[in-house]
């Protein structure tokens, strides 16, 4: 299955100022296989270490910080060989070995000819620690899970990728296209995007066994709960991760802690929640009180939504069958269209920098789903999940800071195109939306 991200390796393999990589992606994500994938493109040999197999391995960077010892022990051991500049070094499980992280450093100030990649399932937490850390001598990137476009790639729709990516003005897409998007977008609803599912589907078309493999998932995850340091926590842990559908479930979405247990206080749950959040197994959105830059200064830290990392693990995790992919919208609405925003998050969080915020006001309520920062403008962002695409909160955001909005977002059911200052994306464009943007503001100036 191809992913995207390969571009960006071999971006970083062909560098002037390559330094080791730190590949940060949770568990069952794709992050060894596209690492092996991308040195038997690359390079004329792959040395892989894996130090949850071989624990042993981590020695030889507890006894020396001299790079050449180091290689000659990992060659000797494994039998595997190295060579600078031809090799793709791969240490893989790296997260309980901050000895090996910290080895960055030398690999980078005295062997830069070496191409070396760190990754593990659970590296954000590791890399949450206040422990020494190769500062500035290290690269980093993020895999996340296959976006819509990777998914109509893995199942044969090249030509409907084509098209989409062939789009260079606002208005819309005929029905040849239009139609088959959405259907193969429920699927995606309804597979997600970490591979194995993905796969059990486009290859196999096995919706049992793609409902196992998500099972498989999440159980993984739970699992790695357990992995917190204060073995207190993990409860708690547990408790918010299977709250996420309730969460969403409301109207108002806004995390609300006495939803995780009657009773319950932000302070006794906060440090189990940023688990979550530096696992990346969740997105955390905070409220924003204004379109102000940076966007971080107007977040109001008592307020936040929460998202999983992938819309096939929420709707396992709620407990909806695959079935509701025949039954017309209704994957689109389900529980107030929380697979809709989750999904809209998905994918924005790929394209731009800056993690999405989102604004409400009370009396009266209104409500944008998101706020995005793209370069240095700020758009408000609403999903609608039905038909009814009026939007309220849209237009009660532009009276309150019109000044400062350039264009409306609106991901919907409807087709593409461009009213006045609204952008109308249909949800299987999602994966544009930078793109689409670009294109919106020169044809609205225009």
């Amino acid at each position: 299955m191809e992913r995207l991200l390969m571009d960006k390796l071999l971006q970083w393999k062909n560098s002037t100022y390559r330094k080791p990589l730190i590949l940060k992606g949770v568990r069952q994500v794709g992050k060894t296989w596209i690492l092996k994938e991308f040195g038997r493109r690359y390079y004329e040999n792959t040395a892989y270490f894996n130090f949850d197999e071989n624990m042993e391995y981590k020695q030889f960077f507890e006894t020396t910080k001299e790079v050449d010892r180091i290689l000659q022990n990992l060659m000797l051991a494994s039998g595997q060989k190295i060579l600078p500049e031809k090799t793709l070094i791969i240490f893989d499980e790296v997260q309980d070995c901050p000895n090996v992280i910290n080895a960055m450093k030398y690999f980078c100030e005295n062997a830069p000819e070496y191409h070396i990649v760190c990754a593990g399932s659970l590296l954000g937490i590791a890399l949450a620690k206040p422990s020494s850390f190769p500062v500035g001598k290290v690269n980093f990137m993020q895999i996340d899970p296959m976006t819509f476009t990777e998914f109509l790639l893995a199942n044969g729709d090249e030509n409907l990728v084509s098209y989409l990516n062939s789009i260079n003005i606002i208005e819309p897409i005929p029905d040849a296209f239009y139609n088959p998007l959405y259907e193969k977008l429920k699927m995606y609803y309804v597979t997600g995007g970490m591979p194995e599912p993905v796969l059990m589907w486009t290859k196999e078309r096995d919706v049992e066994a793609m409902q196992e493999a998500l099972s498989g998932i999440i159980n993984a995850y739970e699992r790695d709960f357990a992995k917190h340091p204060d073995i207190s926590e993990f409860p708690k842990i547990s408790m918010i991760w299977k709250s996420i559908p309730s969460q969403l479930a409301r109207e108002n979405k806004k995390f609300i802690y006495k939803v995780v247990k009657e009773g319950a206080r932000a302070r006794e749950y906060e440090d189990a929640l940023q688990w979550l959040v530096d696992a990346r197994l969740v997105h955390k959105v905070y409220r924003s009180t204004a379109p102000g830059l940076p966007i971080s200064a107007y977040d109001d830290l008592s307020a936040f939504k929460i998202y999983l990392v992938d819309v096939g693990l929420l709707r396992r995790l709620a407990q909806l069958a695959p079935t509701a992919f025949g039954e017309g919208n209704r994957l689109f609405t389900e529980f107030r269209g929380a697979l809709s925003e989750n999904y809209v998050l998905q994918t924005l969080v790929t394209q731009f920098e800056v993690m999405p915020r989102y604004w409400s006001q009370n009396n009266p309520p209104y409500e944008v789903d998101f706020i995005i920062q793209r370069e240095n403008d700020i758009f408000p962002v609403e999903v609608k999940a039905e038909l009814n695409t009026k939007s309220r909160s849209l237009k009660k955001y532009v009276d309150l800071f019109g000044d400062k909005i350039k264009l409306r977002i609106r991901f919907s059911m409807d087709n593409l195109k461009l009213n006045d200052d609204v952008l109308n994306i249909p949800l299987f464009m999602a994966d544009q939306t930078d793109r689409l943007i670009g294109m919106a503001l020169k044809q609205y100036k225009g």
